[in-house]
């Protein structure tokens, strides 16, 4: 349950005040002064203040001041029955993260409220999530892959007991879902991690440049070939190889890659001199190989070859608990290149990222995450921020109204259906429809609804 301090030097707001945040389900502590309110502050665990401007003792902007430099995550809300521009704007500029003026318009005051608090627990579960990242990050080998969820553990797992040898590694998933980070990991905690590492994007190159870039050609080799060229693996001697998308290579390639893998050797295009190296080689693919096989696409000499180790790297949807953390790694990330402070999403929008089943995997998580920073108005991220696509499956049902429909019943039956489509959580519904909780129990109570 919030804590709400209301500080005010009239009883009567500050009683009243009290009574209806009561009535919403809040604990509340009340001070008379400035001074009492900062030693309530110190002496309760208050999780949003509500306090007068002028006061004796101590005046709300100095008890502002002193809440903003102390606890800065504290969400601070403003009164004033002497409300003016100038007020209002010396008291953001304070840290308030609100202004009104007497008498109170209290249904705004307490969706105001409850938005202040889902914006401070926000806060609170980013902290935590940055402090999880740095704690997982100090604990794994490697800095560039984040979760905690089962599969996850378990691929690192794989990939810490494989990483010294010199086997050949088959590294299979859904686009997207991060291989070639996989493969980093494995090349920088191997034997080899001071030797060359050298990728190919096997599926950019047609066959006949792919082959001169896998192993390079002599001057004349074939039109434009106008100097002798190492190929890839000549350059990786020493160290490792990465061979993405290796699904998409044509026959007569494959063959020269099995000979490496047999024999350490092979000749540059248009050349005679047998070159030996050694190679250690990790493929990708978002293909089923195994099928490829069958189909007559892929040599299964070579898939045994390069199948001496298989990491299947899970899709984002089978390990959904990393998800808060991806996304606070992200924010971080773009906040710092593209000078944003965007403090994260609000909890709708994170019911959204969550109910999501993200089919690009953490390439369009993160690719989600980097345009919700760009475009930010604010400093948090609501659901009508995040790509229509992904609040889709998430919308309310429309509601249908026929013309000639009073008022008074339209109003009944959108209240109703939103408390539906919010499984019977009044508060979120009431959140929904932008009024206060105690509100919308008055409306239930009009329209003869129990509780």
């Amino acid at each position: 349950m919030a804590r709400i301090l209301i500080v005010d030097d009239e009883k009567n707001i500050r009683s009243g005040l009290a009574i209806a945040f009561q009535d919403e389900g809040y604990d509340t502590v009340e001070a008379e002064d400035g001074q009492k309110g900062w030693e309530a502050v110190n002496r309760h665990n208050v999780d949003l203040v509500i306090t007068d401007l002028r006061m004796p003792v101590m005046s709300g902007y100095d008890l502002l001041k002193k809440i903003s430099s102390a606890y800065p995550t504290l969400p601070v809300i403003v009164l004033t029955g002497h409300g003016s521009i100038e007020d209002a704007v010396q008291a953001m500029r304070d840290g308030a993260v609100d202004f009104f003026t007497k008498p109170v318009d209290l249904d705004h005051l307490i969706l105001t409220v409850s938005k202040s608090l889902s914006n401070k627990e926000i806060k609170e579960q980013n902290k935590k999530l940055k402090a999880e990242i740095r704690s997982l990050k100090s604990r794994q080998q490697t800095q560039e892959i984040i979760g905690k969820s089962a599969p996850l553990v378990k691929m690192m797992e794989i990939i810490e007991q494989v990483a010294p040898t010199r086997a050949s590694v088959l590294i299979t998933g859904e686009s997207g879902t991060g291989k070639e980070l996989v493969a980093n990991a494995i090349q920088s905690m191997s034997s080899r991690s001071e030797g060359p590492f050298i990728k190919v994007h096997c599926a950019s190159l047609s066959p006949t440049l792919l082959e001169s870039e896998l192993f390079g050609h002599e001057k004349g080799a074939f039109t434009g070939a106008v100097s002798q060229k190492k190929g890839r693996f000549e350059l990786a001697d020493g160290g490792t190889i990465f061979l993405d998308e290796i699904g998409e290579i044509d026959q007569s390639t494959q063959i020269k890659i099995l000979r490496v893998l047999q024999e350490r050797t092979f000749e540059r295009v248009g050349g005679e001199e047998t070159i030996s190296v050694d190679v250690r080689i990790i493929a990708a693919t978002n293909k089923d190989l195994e099928e490829e096989v069958r189909k007559g696409n892929f040599r299964q000499d070579l898939y045994y070859r390069l199948n001496v180790v298989h990491i299947t790297v899970p899709p984002l949807r089978e390990r959904k608990e990393d998800i808060s953390l991806l996304v606070a790694s992200f924010l971080k990330t773009f906040n710092e290149e593209d000078g944003k402070s965007v403090e994260g999403f609000t909890p709708a929008a994170r019911k959204a990222i969550m109910a999501y089943s993200w089919p690009g995997n953490i390439r369009e998580l993160r690719n989600t995450v980097e345009s919700c920073v760009v475009m930010a108005r604010g400093r948090m991220i609501d659901v009508d921020q995040l790509p229509f696509h992904i609040t889709d499956s998430d919308l309310p049902q429309t509601v249908s109204l026929k013309i000639g429909t009073s008022l008074e019943s339209a109003e009944k039956k959108l209240i109703l259906a939103t408390i539906d489509w919010c499984k019977g959580n009044k508060t979120r519904a009431a959140e929904v429809l932008g009024i206060g909780r105690k509100t919308l129990h008055r409306k239930l109570d009009e329209y003869g609804e129990k509780e």
